[in-house]
């Protein structure tokens, strides 16, 4: 694609009432720490247990300190009824989070 698509906001769509920051990122929330990591390996057509491998996970934590101690309220909401959502019950019976938000594609959901 040579063409690329407005974001939400260029496109003039607003989204919730607060300003975005800087870099128009989560990571304009003070202290909120985002890391990430990909792995690509090998190509060519997937042989099971070999290859090619296309994968990642990206983790967020919404403060520097310790979630299990400084806990942070939180809500899971599943807009599309859809995905693997470990921790959900959790979450949603206490209304708060103890550890980083892990993002990960389903089979790798136990891993992470």
């Amino acid at each position: 694609m040579s063409e690329s698509r407005p974001r939400a906001r260029e496109a003039g769509i607003r989204l919730g009432l607060l300003p975005t920051g800087t870099r128009n990122a989560i990571t304009d929330v003070a202290g909120v720490r985002v890391g990430q990591a990909t792995i690509i390996r090998g190509d060519g057509k997937l042989v099971p247990g070999q290859g090619p491998v296309r994968t990642g996970v990206t983790a967020i934590l919404p403060h520097g300190g310790d979630l299990f101690m400084d806990k942070v309220v939180a809500r899971v909401e599943t807009i599309n009824g859809f995905g693997e959502v470990a921790n959900a019950l959790q979450v949603n019976e206490m209304g708060w989070l103890e550890g980083p938000i892990m993002l990960t594609n389903t089979l790798n959901v136990g891993a992470v």
